[in-house]
């Protein structure tokens, strides 16, 4: 039987925002992190013109859309329907994320140990692996290479708060 603290990290990253990006939380400007994980998981490129295409009602059912493994492949589909007549047409097929960075509790990145370091963040390895799976994909997200770093020390903050 799996951990109740893993399960709840797990139910709480399907939908949950950053206070980091509240400047766009409710009007959906930007593609939530929450969302832009459960994209790497189901193998869908999802750009930002498809999603300023949804709805607002679309885009809200795609935060709240569960991330467990069928649930994933039946919004992968119904995203592949939705943009299939865009402009920019059908989001592209990628392969699902499987043994990434983020989701290695036992390893932390260097990247991430680096950014840490180089802004005067303590983050161990014992913090990284108690981290929650979207916490830990923020963090990858956010110190790749050429990403605006302007949200990086807010986000140590607050998933290390």
């Amino acid at each position: 039987m799996a951990d109740a603290g893993v399960m709840k990290r797990s139910l709480i990253s399907a939908n949950h925002c950053f206070a980091f990006e509240r400047d766009f939380v409710g009007t959906w400007r930007c593609i939530p992190l929450c969302v832009r994980r459960k994209l790497d998981l189901m193998g869908l490129k999802l750009k930002l013109s498809h999603w300023l295409e949804l709805s607002q009602t679309q885009r809200q059912e795609l935060v709240d859309w569960s991330d467990a493994p069928d649930a994933l492949e039946q919004c992968r589909e119904t995203l592949r329907s939705l943009t299939r007549s865009m402009a920019d047409g059908m989001a592209k097929d990628l392969a699902p994320a499987v043994d990434t960075p983020w989701q290695q509790v036992h390893a932390m990145p260097v990247e991430v140990a680096d950014a840490a370091t180089a802004r005067g963040v303590r983050l161990t390895a014992a913090q990284w692996a108690n981290l929650s799976e979207l916490d830990r994909f923020c963090l990858c997200k956010l110190v790749r290479p050429g990403h605006d770093h302007h949200n990086l020390a807010a986000a140590f903050s607050e998933v290390l708060g």
